[in-house]
């Protein structure tokens, strides 16, 4: 297909400014030959073009059967087309409930709930489906518009701003069938140029839910690997012999964090990284802290229950969220959320790292506290782990599973970038700014 871009010329108007062929529409900035409809003009000009899901009573969860015509639930809008784990009710109940059906192509909004779920209809493995009571189906005259492209549109940034923009707050927020009807949508005068954007953003889609499926199962070739490698259930080349119980006193010094008083700002803003759960829970699964935040002062660190935790350590939090764990690679200190592990010179630390992340669920089984949870250090020492007493062991073991990280890395590395990729795509095709002819 030939690209052509957006014309770089301007031509002044009376308040702004709009490059030479646009327009100034509802949904903004598009292209002079663009029409700017609402839903309920691109609709099918048939009874039940739009509608809702059954009232309450209507489909109750008696109704549910094991096999027959399945049912759109908001756990089904996941994708871009409707899927997953189905309820189903039987022919019977569906022609009872012919006026809230839905078909191949005719797009799912989502009533109340999670306002802003979007859907396609597929052709297989169903003919039909029931619309749920928090849902509700548009059928497009096909003529006048594309079914992916108007899901393309209102899956895009604009077009999620415009469904919660316009929902009912009260309550629970929801939307109905009016406001539906109200949408607008920016819509290229030919199927083919619709045909074109909504492929090419297909094809974007594709490429994300490829590399989530590779993510997932990446992801879940690594925790096998945890649990045979760091339980000695699976042994490396080289390696032999009992493993050995220890606590985790015994394996590392363990060190506490605290938090200077707030109202001494000469205690505050200095040069000493300050760690708190939400450091961690930023790094999203990424297993190293370089920095913090927030930083303190030496003042501070002497006038709190804060220790220094030297490098190559492990911080883990240690109240309400147990056991996120991260490996500093410079000199921090924590808030009391954290008991932090500064491993003895027979223990490696990335071993350690991986050995308590495996320990979690013990951790928060151990936990007390009357308003959150919270595990102490007295409990965290004497608690035992099984390991390899060869330091060469534990790091052989590491280093696979740091190797499986970095693979993670760079998946989730290129999955950001072809999410971003979609993003930018959007911005350009749903608005007219590069033509697709």
């Amino acid at each position: 297909m030939e690209v052509m871009e957006a014309s770089a010329g301007y031509l002044v108007a009376a308040d702004q400014r709009l490059p030479v062929g646009y327009k100034q529409t509802e949904v903004g900035v598009i292209p002079a030959d663009w029409v700017c409809p609402t839903v309920a003009q691109i609709a099918a000009n048939r009874p039940n073009a739009i509608v809702g899901g059954p009232f309450g009573s209507d489909l109750v969860s008696k109704d549910y059967v094991a096999t027959g015509i399945p049912v759109v639930r908001g756990q089904n809008m996941a994708r871009q087309y409707v899927s997953g784990d189905f309820v189903f009710v039987s022919e019977l109940k569906a022609k009872q409930l012919q006026a809230n059906m839905a078909r191949a192509d005719d797009i799912i909004f989502t009533q109340r709930g999670t306002l802003g779920q979007v859907s396609v209809v597929p052709w297989e493995p169903f003919e039909k489906y029931l619309v749920s009571q928090s849902q509700m189906k548009l059928t497009l005259n096909s003529e006048v518009a594309n079914c992916l492209y108007v899901y393309q549109y209102f899956v895009s940034a604009n077009g999620q701003r415009q469904i919660l923009d316009s929902s009912i707050q009260t309550g629970v927020p929801h939307t109905n069938l009016g406001i539906l009807r109200s949408y607008r949508i920016p819509l290229p005068p030919t199927k083919t140029e619709q045909e074109a954007i909504a492929e090419a953003l297909s094809d974007a889609d594709a490429l994300i839910e490829s590399l989530e499926q590779l993510l997932a199962k990446k992801r879940h070739l690594k925790q096998g690997a945890m649990q045979q490698l760091l339980t000695g259930e699976k042994r490396l080349p080289g390696f032999s012999g009992e493993w050995e119980v220890k606590r985790l006193g015994e394996l590392a010094d363990i060190r506490s964090g605290g938090t200077p008083s707030t109202t001494q700002p000469q205690f505050w803003d200095g040069v000493i990284l300050w760690c708190t759960p939400t450091d961690i829970t930023g790094l999203n699964g990424f297993k190293y802290l370089s920095d913090t935040s927030r930083k303190i002062s030496s003042l501070g660190l002497k006038s709190s229950s804060a220790e220094m935790i030297p490098a190559n350590s492990i911080v883990m939090t240690s109240r309400a969220t147990i056991g996120e764990c991260a490996i500093n690679t410079v000199p921090v200190s924590t808030n009391q959320g954290f008991k932090n592990f500064v491993p003895f010179d027979q223990v490696d630390a990335e071993f350690l790292y991986y050995l308590l992340l495996m320990q979690k669920q013990g951790f928060i089984s151990l936990c007390g506290g009357s308003t959150f949870l919270e595990i102490g250090k007295t409990q965290l020492a004497v608690f035992e782990v099984s390991l390899p007493e060869p330091k060469a062991e534990q790091t052989a073991i590491a280093t696979i599973l740091s190797d499986m990280d970095a693979e993670l890395a760079v998946l989730e590395e290129k999955l950001a970038k072809a999410r971003n990729l979609k993003q930018s795509m959007m911005q350009e095709l749903l608005t007219g700014r590069i033509r697709l002819m």
